[in-house]
């Protein structure tokens, strides 16, 4: 095999990463997602799903192991790493391990269709091999809203892949999506968010609140007026609905994206009935929220 690898990393199209990995190497192992039919995203529909060329990803760690050796995590993109079958990914996390020693860390994005198909025992297995981290899209724990945005989970579904994570030993970071549910049916899905983050119990918690994206499904339902978004202070009452919904034995919530109107950190248990309290200030007026212009993806 003849690689050169000054080349640099080889990315394809619009990569994202979770805000936690920013200082973390970013190894493009698949491209795209291995679901992509969620109403609201528009992140992978210029990309078909496949699995990276062998090659180019051993070229990407090669180049990681001379010139990232000051990072100690990795991340596994693109929107669903965790996809690539058991068989093929324990090689390429060994593969990983044997050049880049340092690592403390592996994180992923993961969705219900890759958790379903990996065991407890696939699970360990790849915790053993530095996979630390699991991130998961669950955006709402309303199953009506959850078919609507053609999530392909319903929310016991989460709950019981949820258990499966922790039970490896592998910390799980849910995302959640404000505003999701439109206005009317704001509270509910905010209520049911929280009762499934409760029996979820994640290590963190990301609330992001919805930014419509043309060219989307839901985008289009909003264009025809079949889909109306909460306004800021709808959104921070969804917020508080949920927060006040999920209890946590020792999670941290936050909502502190770019996206959201008032960034929060809360430490579970003792930090609820503080950030609560802080919502009901802005909702006062009292505390001032980001303006539009400042917000974004």
């Amino acid at each position: 095999m003849n690689i050169d690898v000054s080349e640099g990393m080889h990315y394809e199209g619009f990569c994202i990463r979770p805000p936690s990995e920013a200082f973390s190497i970013l190894l493009q192992v698949t491209v795209g997602c291995s679901h992509n039919k969620c109403t609201f995203c528009g992140t992978y529909k210029q990309k078909r799903f496949r699995i990276k060329e062998w090659d180019v990803v051993y070229s990407d760690i090669l180049f990681a192991s001379k010139y990232m050796k000051n990072q100690n995590r990795l991340f596994l993109m693109d929107g669903d790493a965790l996809i690539i079958p058991q068989r093929k990914l324990v090689p390429l996390i060994d593969t990983i391990n044997k050049h880049l020693p340092w690592l403390e860390r592996i994180g992923t994005y993961a969705n219900a269709k890759s958790l379903r198909k990996k065991s407890l025992d696939d699970l360990i297995e790849l915790k053993q091999k530095k996979l630390g981290i699991v991130y998961l899209g669950v955006e709402s724990g309303d199953d009506e809203v959850l078919r609507e945005i053609n999530k392909g989970a319903t929310a016991s579904e989460y709950v019981e892949l949820a258990k499966k994570v922790k039970q490896a030993g592998i910390k799980l970071s849910v995302t959640v999506l404000l505003g999701l549910a439109g206005r009317m049916r704001s509270l509910e899905h905010a209520r049911a968010t929280g009762e499934l983050l409760t029996k979820m119990d994640p290590d963190y918690v990301g609330a992001l609140t919805l930014m419509l994206i043309p060219g989307t499904p839901l985008y289009e339902k909003y264009e025809n007026g079949e889909f109306e978004l909460p306004d800021k202070y709808g959104m921070l009452l969804e917020l508080r609905e949920m927060i006040r919904f999920t209890d946590l034995s020792n999670g941290l919530f936050t909502s502190n994206h770019a996206s959201n109107y008032l960034p929060l950190k809360i430490k579970y248990p003792e930090g609820k009935e503080g950030a609560l309290k802080l919502i009901d200030k802005a909702l006062r007026g009292e505390i001032g929220l980001k303006p539009e212009w400042m917000r974004a993806l």
